[in-house]
């Protein structure tokens, strides 16, 4: 037997020893119990993929075990979380998701194609031109999409245009080039967004503020189901939705959620989170989506495979390990205050100073800057209220926010010392950091 197989009879047969412990106890106060299994580094070779669904003998009902993101890394935990449903017996469903403050939003993207066109890449300008005329309309006419803040055609856009939909993440980057034969439409509150071919012929978004996956793939799907009774999809009964890209073949879909990871930065943790985010088969991205950096302490995390797998086993995937990152980030935090409390009164201080104070700033430093007093919101050092000011700032700061704000052209310097006037004016009046409260 190889050294990977035998950690995996080991682990194996310990889980049962204590799942048989906890069947024998008749303890149905137990809400979740976590039990770490602790081996050699040098034997350690994967990650072992464990479940196990029994009929228990006590009203517990379903034991599902998941893999727990937890340093150090010569650790494995696994999380016993039986879930209780209203008939008495145990639901394997996933618990309701909650706005924890640490994700700022949730989004569900789905990529569809029109049958017997080939893709956007391979269609020439007059079938673009001619597949947007049959889409567009399509698309603006749904019940779900009316009032249309939105409807046109990429190239009836001008550059600043095109880049404030790219900083309020209604289009990504790649559309934002589109131009003949591309279009776009946004419902009234910009909770919906759908690009018309951009690499596939509809690329269709549900936005939701928070921590809220669910609703965000209740919205997607039905305007994907609206959408397939007036065009037909290229869909494979052995593969699923046909797509340009082999990655999105399947559900075509790509859930993700945007999280504020201060904690795990400061406290120099985040490469080992990311990696391990990475080897559960997640992705792990900057503010603006894949090759952008992590700006203002934001990830992106989602999912990276769409074939072999449902919709709602991705969902249950992410939001599972999203619930994970959100405790790792909580700890952080505590640890930050406990162990580090005058570097993190440093760091809050120092950007508490700039920001109401400087005179030209960058969009990167003020970002970063705003991070920390999100942080300091969430700990209680700043007054709760400033969190909706900050998450507006993080996007009104951004180039082509302040360049459509100033209603004029804006050089470099220009737009910096323009971005630190409005940080001053909308920050005035905020008090000081209760650093006390930190214990220094």
């Amino acid at each position: 037997m190889s050294a990977s197989g035998r950690i995996n009879f080991a682990l194996r047969a310990g889980i049962s020893a204590v799942l048989g412990r906890l069947e024998e106890a008749s303890v149905p106060s137990i809400q979740t119990c976590v039990f770490e299994i602790r081996i050699p580094k040098s034997q350690i070779t994967k990650l072992p993929s464990i479940t196990r669904n029994q009929k228990p003998k006590h009203p517990l009902s379903v034991y599902s075990l998941i893999p727990v993101i937890r340093l150090p890394t010569t650790t494995f935990s696994f999380k016993v979380s039986p879930v209780k449903a209203e008939n008495g017996h145990a639901s394997s469903a996933p618990a309701p998701d909650t706005d924890s403050g640490i994700v700022i939003s949730s989004r569900v993207r789905l990529a569809r194609n029109v049958k017997d066109y080939p893709f956007p890449g391979w269609l020439k300008k007059a079938d673009r031109l001619k597949l947007l005329e049959t889409i567009q309309p399509a698309v603006s006419d749904l019940s779900v999409m009316r009032p249309a803040k939105m409807s046109v055609a990429m190239e009836g856009l001008g550059p600043l245009e095109k880049q404030l939909l790219v900083e309020k993440h209604l289009i990504s980057r790649e559309h934002a080039a589109k131009n003949a034969g591309s279009g776009l439409v946004v419902n009234g509150d910009e909770t919906l967004s759908v690009m018309i071919n951009e690499e596939d012929h509809l690329r269709l978004q549900a936005l939701r503020p928070g921590f809220h996956l669910q609703e965000a793939w209740d919205a997607a799907d039905k305007l994907d189901s609206s959408l397939e009774e007036k065009l037909e999809f290229s869909f494979s009964p052995s593969l699923g939705y046909l797509t340009a890209c082999p990655t999105n073949v399947g559900t075509g879909m790509r859930a993700s959620a945007m999280l504020h990871l201060p904690g795990l930065v400061l406290g120099e943790q985040i490469n080992q989170v990311i990696k391990s985010v990475n080897q559960l088969g997640l992705a792990v991205r900057g503010l603006y989506g894949e090759g952008t950096e992590a700006l203002g302490n934001l990830f992106q995390i989602s999912n990276q495979t769409t074939l072999g797998e449902s919709e709602k086993q991705i969902l249950e995937r992410l939001t599972k390990v999203v619930r994970q990152l959100i405790d790792l980030e909580s700890n952080a935090r505590q640890k930050l205050i406990q162990e580090k409390g005058r570097m993190l009164a440093d760091q809050v201080g120092r950007s508490y100073g700039i920001l109401l104070h400087a005179y030209s700033i960058s969009s990167k430093e003020a970002l970063n800057l705003l991070s920390l007093l999100r942080l300091a919101a969430d700990l209680g050092l700043l007054t709760a209220s400033l969190k909706p000011k900050v998450d507006a700032l993080l996007i009104s700061t951004q180039p082509a926010h302040l360049q459509h704000a100033s209603q004029k052209k804006l050089g470099a310097e220009e737009r910096d010392a323009f971005r630190a006037d409005l940080l001053r004016e909308k920050l005035k009046g905020v008090a000081e950091p209760a650093m006390r409260k930190l214990h220094l």
